[in-house]
Order: structure tokens, then C-alpha cells, then sequence
């Protein structure tokens, strides 16, 4: 156990030498993406080769036989989550894709042993084979600061942080800094909370820090509830330490002794390697009593939530830690003053506490210099739909619609025509062909009636519907209301039913309308944040999109033709040999004619199944 600072000093360079000295490093992706995929087995069948091999096999920083071995890391997510399991070999920097068990032998024997390169693992685009992660254009239009250990380091070693100076930011804090200059170096950087609001974190910390309560509480939100968001579990689960020293300085800063993490059941990995980063943290004396001889002590706590996206609030989150039913209250008191256990509380997100290190250990102006003035820093996002590159992204806040969509995730796949991109989840909106050139930010985005939102960023080509986006949005939010006010409770029930008799093709006349006048008593009148914004994407592609719902309306008709219920299955009489096969297929008997001459479809009667389409040999039956 660390007792002084010295000691911590002494143990970094001594694990950062052990590490400079893994000559042979194979990084395996063990996020949870990568594990879906089998990266686990892959890790496995690594260790398994290189011990039936006879080469030593490292597995911990050790100082034993660190030049000589092969060292073997289950890291965090490397971002190309779709191409995994991912496999990075140091000292080449050669990224192997979609790495099988049957191909660990391969790469032993030609890459680790001889250098060389296996191009079919490779990523390849346009007949370019790209051997290095830092040769992919994906890598290379990001700024990665904040995870730039992801994918680097072991994520399941403290030793391995503290190498590449992990701690450093929470030594400085202890010894050379006093709360007042915590407050007000997060202040001048002008760090903004990443989950969604960006409200000024120097600013909140400052409010909690001048309570007179000898009670206080740190709380990190990592109840990541978002529909295809998953930028907090990956810091989790890839660099957890980063996450605990950004809370450890927050409770320095302000006078708190225990911090809680608030982690969503469905992330077990993150769950588990955040207890072993507590304990790994508690055992070298980085938390718990009088840590490194300073007079401080901190705690760490872990909740598990029990999924309810409503727990992403601050007040409900707060009261699910207590142990009570996870419903928001009403404001004020704010969180600041009244917040878990009834004591003034810091409630950050995963990612606001993983910039925290960054800004302590290199300064506020160094922060500034990454994107706007009034934004600064970077924002990971999700990156996912209809797009070539899918993954966990970073780029500086103010980065372009455009470059995310062209620069980093290479364009539309397979070439389709870009259409939207839904932005911050439910509490979101979209954005169109007209705001490519838009820079994301919280302050650029606000005026056009979308948000960041925690990152979540969904993709969507001309074959999307895009009033059955606003649907399933709507869905989601109304199965996720906790039920305690009427407006979202009642509000988005009566919106979802319109969006769902619009989409089976029986919208009537004054539907937008009635949408638009729901959308505005609910974000008036309900109680919590996610209340508020939950007609958001409804919103948002009624403004931009007003043409689709009118025709879904008026002409029964979906423009990108995704609605089954508002599809046209019709028989082209030139092409139809009057087989009957379609009309002996059809389950609901809405096919009929005479043999050898053109069959033809009751659309009353007809369902919209398709299995005539299949059915049909010559290719007569169309739909539109």
C-alpha cells in the first residue's frame, strides 16, 4: 500500500519502465461489442499458443522477463466495433479484423515472431489495404484524448494505468492544488457535462463546494439508457480508472468523502471491472483512509440500476441509490443542495469525469485549444445506422455533420443517398441535408432544435421512414415514463397512437396538428427533463419533414416505401404467365384470375405480407 506521494512516484516509473519494455504486445479488444463476437475465445486460444509454443506468456506488468516475452492485454473497445473482435500487434501497430481462433496461429507465427503483415485480416476499402490503425481515415479524422488509452492498455490494470500516468491528475490535486483552484481550473476550461444538457461543470461543482453541509456526495451517472448510445460503458469498461480519479478530484474539490457510480444492470462487464478497478485503487491505497499521507479520504460505492430509463434523471437516479422507486422530483431544491441522502451532491456523467484528469494535468487553456470557445474539448459519439464505419468515435466539439458522416464514418454504405441522422436519443432530434455543415456543439444544435444529448448518433439513408422513426422514438419514451405526471404519462400514450394509426394508414385529417398542440402541453407542463423533451423527434421531423407525414396522411402512401401497411402489391400484366402460384400462396385469398392469363390483387383485402413477391417466379408482382 502507497503512504506517501513519493511512493506513487516512485512505483509509476517503475511500472512505466516495465511497460517500455514489452518489446511484443498483443492488444485483444475485450469491450462488449468484440466479446459478442468472440474475443474472449480469441484471448484464450492466444495464451494457449504462445505457452504450448514454449514463449513466455505476460500477462501482468511484471518485471520478471519483460523484455523477452510476449505480453497478451484484454483492452477496452477500439472503435470499429462491426469489424471485431479486434486484435492491435505492438511494436508494428498492425489492426487485425474480424480476428477468428482458427487465425491466432497465423498471426503468432508471421506477425508476432517475423513482422509480417496478413493483409486478408486487414482494413481494406477500394482495393487499399490499410495495415495500421493510424493509416485508417476512421482513426485518422479523430481526436482521441479522452479514450486514448482504450484499445492501448490492459483495462483490467491498475498497474498499467499508473505507467502511462494514470493518478498523476489526483497526486496534483492532493499536493499542489487546494479546492478553491480545482473549482476554478475546471471553471476556466469551461468543461461542459457530457450527458446531454452541457450545463457548466467548474459551475455546479462550484455550487456544491460552498454548501455549508459537512455532507457531501460525488455521483456519476452511468445509467446509459439511450437507444444505441454506449460511450459511457466503453470508458467503463476500457479505462475505469480514468473515470474514478475524475471523481476523486471532484470530492477534493468539494469537500466529499464518498463517491457513487450509478451503473445500469445491463452493463455486467463495466459492473465487474469497476469493482476490480475499486479494489485494485483501495489495495494500493489510492482510496480509503488517509490516502498517500494526505488527510484525505475517499470512498467509492457501485449501484446497479435496474434499467429503467427514467433513472437517468438526476433526481430519480438519486432515489433509486436510496433505494426508493426511481421517480423524479420536482425543482427546486436542485441536486446541488438537496441531492442523495438529502446532502449536496456533485452528479456528473461517466465521460464529463473522464475529462476531469485531462484538464487537472495539462491546464484549462490547454483544454480551450480543442474546439469552440463556448464548447471546448472533444465529444464521443456512437456512431451507428446506415454508414459505412460504425463504431465509438471522439472528434473536438464543433466538428462538422459532414466530417463525421464522410470524414470519420467514410460516407453512406454501399453509396445510398443521405437522408437524416437522429442526434442525443429519444430527448433528441434529427438533422437533415441542410445542417451537414452544422458544428456540433450544445450551443449550435439548441438553436435548431436538436441536442447532443449523451452521444448517440443514428445514421439513416433515403429508405428510412421518417415518421416511423418519430414512432418508434415515441414508443420507447412512452414505455419508459415512470408514470408520475400526467402530462408524459397520458401526453405520450395519445401521441404514440396517432404516430401508429399514421403509419398503418389510417391518419386523418388534423393528425400533424393534434401532434404538434401534445408536443407543446407535455414539454410545457411535465415534471422531469426527460418529460420535457420526449416530443423531440416528433418535433423535429415534422419540421423537416412535414411532406412524409402529409403523404402518410392524404395519399395513404409511405415515400420511402418502409410502411408494410401502406405499401402496393400490384400484378404487372405484362409480365404475369397466369401461373397461380401467387394466388394459391396468398393467406388471406386476396388473389384471383384465370390460368394462363394476368392474375390480378384485391388491395382491400390484402395484408401486404409479401409472400406473393417471393412466390412469383417471373418477377410480375410489385411493390411500391
Amino acid at each position: 500500500m502507497l503512504k506517501s506521494r513519493q511512493e506513487l512516484i516512485d512505483i509509476r516509473k517503475e511500472y512505466a519502465k516495465y511497460l517500455t519494455a514489452q518489446q511484443h504486445k498483443i492488444l485483444v479488444c475485450a469491450g462488449t461489442g468484440c466479446i459478442a463476437s468472440g474475443s474472449l475465445k480469441v484471448y484464450a486460444e492466444f495464451k494457449r499458443l504462445l505457452e504450448q509454443k514454449g514463449l513466455p506468456c505476460l500477462v501482468e506488468l511484471k518485471k520478471e522477463n519483460e523484455e523477452n516475452g510476449i505480453s497478451v492485454k484484454k483492452t477496452g473497445c477500439q472503435g470499429l466495433c462491426e469489424m471485431g473482435p479486434l486484435v492491435t500487434i505492438e511494436p508494428e501497430g498492425f489492426l487485425y479484423m474480424k480476428v477468428q481462433v482458427s487465425d491466432c496461429e497465423e498471426i503468432i507465427e508471421k506477425t508476432v515472431l517475423n513482422g509480417e503483415h496478413i493483409a486478408r485480416l486487414a482494413f481494406q476499402k477500394g482495393g487499399i489495404v490499410r495495415k495500421k490503425q493510424s493509416d485508417i481515415p476512421y482513426y485518422q479524422k479523430q481526436t482521441r484524448i479522452m479514450l486514448e488509452h482504450c484499445g492501448h492498455i490492459d483495462a483490467t490494470s491498475i498497474k498499467e494505468y499508473i505507467a502511462v500516468g494514470g493518478y498523476t491528475a489526483f497526486e496534483k490535486a492532493l499536493f499542489e492544488m487546494g479546492p478553491d483552484d480545482i473549482v476554478k481550473t475546471i471553471s476556466d476550461s469551461n468543461l461542459r457535462g457530457r450527458g446531454g444538457g452541457g450545463f457548466p461543470t467548474g459551475r455546479k461543482w462550484s455550487q456544491v463546494a460552498r454548501q455549508k453541509s459537512p455532507i457531501k456526495y460525488i455521483v456519476c451517472n452511468g445509467d446509459e439508457g439511450d437507444p444505441g448510445a454506449f460511450m459511457d460503458c466503453s470508458v467503463m469498461e476500457g479505462d475505469p480508472h480514468r473515470m474514478l480519479e475524475g471523481m476523486m478530484i471532484a470530492g477534493r474539490a468539494c469537500g466529499a468523502h464518498d463517491g457513487y457510480i450509478y451503473v445500469r444492470a445491463e452493463y455486467p462487464m463495466a459492473v465487474e471491472r469497476l469493482k476490480n478497478a475499486i479494489a485494485q485503487a483501495e489495495e494500493m491505497g489510492l482510496l480509503g483512509e488517509n490516502i498517500l499521507g494526505s488527510g484525505f479520504d475517499f470512498h467509492m460505492h457501485i449501484n446497479k440500476g435496474a434499467g429503467a430509463f427514467v433513472c437517468g434523471e438526476g433526481s430519480a437516479l438519486t432515489a433509486s441509490i436510496e433505494g426508493k422507486r426511481g421517480f423524479p422530483r420536482v425543482k427546486p431544491p436542485r441536486t446541488v443542495e438537496h441531492g442523495l441522502f438529502n446532502e449536496p451532491t456533485v452528479l456528473n456523467n461517466v465521460e464529463t469525469f473522464a475529462n476531469v484528469p485531462l484538464i487537472i494535468t495539462n491546464g484549462a487553456d490547454w483544454y480551450k485549444t480543442i474546439g469552440p470557445e463556448n464548447s471546448p474539448g472533444t465529444k464521443a459519439f456512437a456512431l451507428t445506422g446506415n454508414i459505412e464505419n460504425t463504431g465509438l468515435i471522439e472528434v473536438p466539439m464543433g466538428t462538422t455533420l459532414e466530417e463525421v458522416i464522410y470524414g470519420v464514418g467514410g460516407g453512406m454504405r454501399g453509396g445510398s443517398e443521405f437522408k437524416a441522422v437522429q442526434i442525443g436519443g429519444p430527448s433528441g432530434g434529427c438533422l437533415t441535408t441542410e445542417h451537414l455543415k452544422i458544428p456540433l456543439d450544445f450551443d449550435s444544435l439548441k438553436k435548431v432544435g436538436a441536442m447532443i444529448g449523451s452521444g448517440g448518433m443514428v445514421v439513416m439513408d433515403s429508405k428510412t421512414c421518417m415518421v416511423e422513426v418519430a414512432r418508434f422514438f415515441m414508443s420507447f419514451t412512452q414505455n419508459e415514463s415512470c408514470g408520475k405526471c400526467v402530462p408524459c404519462r397520458e401526453g405520450t400514450k395519445r401521441m404514440l397512437e396517432v404516430l401508429e394509426r399514421i403509419v398503418a394508414g389510417k391518419g386523418q385529417d388534423g393528425d400533424i396538428e393534434l401532434l404538434e398542440d401534445l408536443a407543446d402541453t407535455i414539454s410545457a407542463a411535465a415534471l422531469c427533463g426527460l418529460g420535457k423533451t420526449a416530443p423531440s423527434p416528433v418535433m423535429s421531423t415534422i419540421k423537416y419533414f412535414r411532406d412524409e407525414y402529409e403523404a402518410h396522411i392524404y395519399d395513404k402512401r409511405c415515400p420511402a416505401g418502409a410502411c408494410p401497411r401502406l405499401k402496393r402489391i400490384h400484378i404487372d400484366p405484362e409480365l404475369c404467365r397466369g401461373c397461380s402460384r401467387c394466388a394459391k400462396g396468398c393467406p388471406v385469398g386476396a388473389i384471383s384470375g384465370q390460368i394462363k392469363s394476368p392474375f390480378v390483387i384485391d388491395e382491400k383485402k390484402c395484408i401486404k405480407c409479401g409472400a406473393c413477391v417471393s412466390t412469383c417466379a417471373f418477377h410480375a408482382i410489385k411493390e411500391d
